[in-house]
């Protein structure tokens, strides 16, 4: 690509390039950037909403780039602050570890890891280990002052509200600046929400007599419930790795006005493909039901493979508009509690279907739990009435067998 059809291919889906006449110099040396981009271990799974940083990653690998895909487990110890409206509970290094695990495992989904002139995984613990004393604290933290720290708005709205900041809040931002410039970084990626921390590093760089990245930070992608960004602590993830019935599914349940945001930040589809599907939802000229299931097509394909997706989209219309039971579904053996009846309360909670027993109770009453095909009125009923398949909302279902 020239120059120009580079600088069009970063711009898709992008918010904000800091500065792209930087950016612009940078690509015109000629010679393979060291794009960075860093990921705390704060959940187990990577989901969809992380994908938007690895696919613009990507992007800059099929451009002929070095990207540098940095585990923060030291970060991590700390948490990052943005978009914070309290202190985060601290993590322990077990947790980091068993959840940088599955990191490792599922990145090869979204990034080529074959070639190490294209990809390197790093881990910020490198510089912040048994080298990293008092010396080295003493010197990053007399580059930035605390007002500067404090000016971003996360830290002021939490003051504001009688919100207490921690000190080790305001060390994240220097180190996830210093990890720039442990890696020379000639760009940095980052989600909205990341823009003080990446400024910083553009600030740390110069400090320490190099030439400050770039920053581009990209949206944040709300989640199935179409409000909260995208988390597992939220519920509303999609994960990369989840089978292709759940993913297809929760793709399904997004919001119609999160369809073309999808498209643009989590897919190959051309631009122009896409312009035309925003065009035909606004007039109507589609059932947004049936671009949402090209949608989940597209994307379970990326992560598994087409017969899957196909398999997927089938599954789908069987259950929810052919209103038929699913192919396959796991088998749960009943228990029988007090006076010989088996306690639906008790079992929704134990296999998973509700969180506690009060929201079990609740999809009771909503008539959001139906067994063979009858929305169940009682929380208890006779073994012999209990068998059958058990189906609490729109997507969950389970084979109940006696034991």
């Amino acid at each position: 690509m020239n120059l120009s059809e580079q600088l069009t291919a970063i711009r898709r889906g992008a918010v904000e390039i800091i500065t792209e006449a930087d950016l612009t110099a940078k690509l015109q040396k000629g010679r393979p950037l060291v794009i960075k981009a860093g990921f705390d271990p704060t959940a187990p799974d990577l989901h969809l909403g992380h994908t938007v940083l690895l696919r613009k990653l990507r992007q800059f690998q099929d451009l002929g780039h070095k990207v540098v895909f940095l585990i923060g487990d030291a970060t991590a110890l700390v948490g990052d602050p943005s978009g914070q409206s309290k202190m985060r509970k601290l993590m322990t290094p077990a947790e980091i570890e068993r959840n940088e695990q599955t990191y490792i495992e599922q990145v090869e989904k979204a990034l080529d890891v074959r070639h190490k002139t294209s990809f390197e995984r790093r881990h910020n613990s490198e510089w912040f280990g048994g080298k990293f004393g008092l010396a080295e604290l003493v010197q990053l933290t007399s580059k930035y002052t605390v007002a500067r720290l404090i000016e971003r708005d996360d830290f002021q709205k939490r003051m504001k509200a009688g919100q207490e900041v921690s000190m080790l809040e305001l060390f994240y931002p220097l180190m996830q600046g210093y990890d720039s410039v442990m890696l020379k970084a000639d760009v940095e990626l980052g989600g909205t929400d990341q823009k003080f921390n990446l400024l910083v590093g553009r600030n740390l760089q110069r400090t320490y007599g190099q030439e400050p990245q770039a920053v581009l930070t990209m949206p944040l992608l709300e989640g199935t419930d179409g409000v909260q960004k995208m988390s597992k602590s939220f519920g509303n993830h999609v994960g990369i790795s989840e089978l292709p019935n759940d993913m297809f599914g929760k793709l399904m349940s997004i919001p119609d006005t999160l369809i073309v945001k999808y498209f643009t930040l989590l897919t190959d589809v051309p631009e122009a493909r896409i312009a035309e599907i925003e065009q035909q939802l606004k007039t109507r000229a589609v059932n947004p039901r049936d671009i949402k299931a090209d949608l989940a097509e597209t994307l379970v394909q990326m992560y598994h493979d087409k017969p899957k997706a196909s398999a997927a989209r089938e599954e789908f219309s069987k259950v929810h508009s052919r209103r038929e039971t699913p192919t396959a579904m796991a088998t749960s053996v009943l228990k029988l509690g007090d006076a010989g009846l088996v306690d639906f309360v008790e079992l929704l909670v134990e296999e998973g279907l509700a969180q506690t027993k009060n929201k079990a109770r609740d999809l009771l009453k909503q008539g959001a739990v139906k067994l063979n095909g009858t929305p169940l009125k009682a929380p208890h009923r006779p073994m012999a009435e209990s068998v059958g398949v058990l189906q609490v909302g729109p997507r969950q279902f389970r084979k109940l067998v006696a034991p």
